[in-house]
C-alpha cells in the first residue's frame, strides 16, 4: 500500500510540472495577443524580423513630445513626480546626439548636430545581451527578433538593466499605478504593471497582432519607418537603401534594429 501510495504522489507531481510548464508555455506564446486572434492564427507577425527607421532630420522636440506621449499614454506608462525623476519609467525618449551615440563623436561636429533632438528606445537587437542575463525568462526573444518582457515572470533582479547597453530598461521602484492619473490605466486593454519589475518598450506588439503599427510610427507624422527588415520590398528596406544610417553602439555586436537617419 505504501509503495503504491509513493508512486502515485510520483505521477502526481511529474503531472503538476508538466501542467504548470504547459500552462507557462501557453501564456508567453499568447503574450500580447488578442485571445480571438490567438485562436485564428498562433503566429503573432507577419515579418521575419521587425525593424525600424527613425529619421533624425524630421524631429523636433515638439513631435518628440507626441510620440512619447502616443507611447506612454496607451501603454500606461506612469507620469511620477518632479521629485522622483530618478525613478521615472521610460520607453521612449529624447537624447541629444552625444549621448545617444557616444561611439560617432566628431569634435567639429555643429553645435545643432551636438544637441539634436534623437529619439531612443529598446532596440530589440538581434543578439541581445538582456535575454541571455534573465534567470527567469521573463526577458525573451520572439522568432520575429522582438524582444519582450513576461512582467509575471519578472523577479526584480535587474541583470537584464545591467546587461542592457542602451539603458533601454525601466525599473518600478514603486507601484505604477500611482503615477496614473486616478490610478486607473489610460488604456484598459494593456497591462498594468506591478512595483518591483522591470519594463520596456515592446515594439507595439499587441498592435502587431492585428495588424496596426505602432503607436510611435502613427504619431511620428513620417519621421518613423517601420516593417520588415527582411522583406526587400518592405517600405523600411525602401528606406534603408535610399539613406545612409547608423545605429546605436553596433560595434557591441547586439545587432540593433533601430536606425537612424542623420
Amino acid at each position: 500500500m505504501k509503495e503504491s501510495r509513493r508512486s502515485f504522489l510520483k505521477i502526481a507531481g511529474v503531472s503538476a510540472l508538466g501542467l504548470s510548464a504547459a500552462s507557462n508555455a501557453h501564456a508567453i506564446g499568447e503574450y500580447f495577443i488578442p485571445s480571438d486572434q490567438a485562436k485564428k492564427d498562433r503566429r503573432v507577425s507577419e515579418a521575419e524580423r521587425w525593424g525600424m527607421v527613425i529619421d533624425t532630420r524630421k524631429l523636433t522636440p515638439e513631435l518628440n513630445e507626441k510620440i512619447s506621449h502616443a507611447c506612454h499614454v496607451n501603454h500606461n506608462v506612469p507620469e511620477l513626480p518632479e521629485k522622483y525623476k530618478a525613478q521615472e519609467i521610460k520607453w521612449i525618449w529624447e537624447e541629444h546626439y552625444e549621448h545617444a551615440f557616444t561611439q560617432q563623436e566628431n569634435e567639429f561636429q555643429s553645435e545643432h548636430a551636438k544637441h539634436a533632438p534623437i529619439l531612443v528606445l529598446c532596440n530589440h537587437c538581434e543578439n541581445p545581451p538582456c535575454v541571455q542575463a534573465c534567470p527567469t525568462k521573463a526577458t525573451f526573444q520572439r522568432e520575429d527578433g522582438i524582444v519582450l518582457m513576461d512582467f509575471h515572470r519578472c523577479i526584480g533582479c535587474r541583470f537584464c538593466m545591467a546587461a542592457c547597453p542602451y539603458g533601454s530598461r525601466s525599473f518600478n521602484f514603486q507601484d505604477p499605478r500611482n503615477g496614473l492619473e486616478g490610478g486607473k490605466p489610460t488604456n484598459s486593454e494593456f497591462p498594468t504593471r506591478c512595483k518591483g519589475v522591470v519594463e520596456k518598450c515592446n515594439f507595439c506588439a499587441e498592435r502587431l497582432a492585428v495588424g496596426k503599427l505602432p503607436y510611435c510610427v502613427e504619431a511620428s507624422e513620417g519621421a518613423i519607418v517601420f516593417g520588415d527588415l527582411s522583406d526587400e520590398k518592405s517600405e523600411v528596406r525602401k528606406v534603408l537603401k535610399e539613406n545612409y544610417t547608423i545605429r546605436r553602439k553596433a560595434s557591441l555586436g547586439t545587432g540593433p534594429s533601430v536606425f537612424y537617419i542623420v
